[in-house]
């Protein structure tokens, strides 16, 4: 029996968890845009994935966005090199901790 009123309790708090973030009340709404949905669709479960959100951007967005990423990174390898590049260039200028004194 106190298992069961665990489980309650848990089932509850987690109920409280999806009220508190909106998820009930988005899902809701979604489910009553499906069921007065005059023509049904075939996959109710892309239907809900659409609304919510959670279907995916445009695509054309998403390849913008994916070609933007690439350049960036390009160009993060290449700062990254230069970085490299200029912090060697920067030790041969710099005095050694020995000989730095006595010149």
């Amino acid at each position: 029996m106190a298992q069961y009123r665990a489980s309650e309790s848990k089932r509850e708090r987690f109920r409280r968890y999806l009220e508190r973030s909106g998820l009930l009340d988005n899902l809701t709404s979604v489910l009553v845009e499906l069921y007065e949905e005059s023509d049904k669709p075939d996959n109710p479960l892309d239907f809900i994935k659409t609304h919510l959100g959670a279907a995916g951007s445009n695509p054309a967005v998403t390849s913008d966005l994916q070609q933007e990423l690439a350049e960036l990174q390009q160009r993060c390898d290449q700062l990254l090199e230069e970085n490299k590049a200029l912090k060697n260039k920067l030790l041969q200028y710099e005095p050694t901790p020995e000989g730095g004194a006595a010149e």
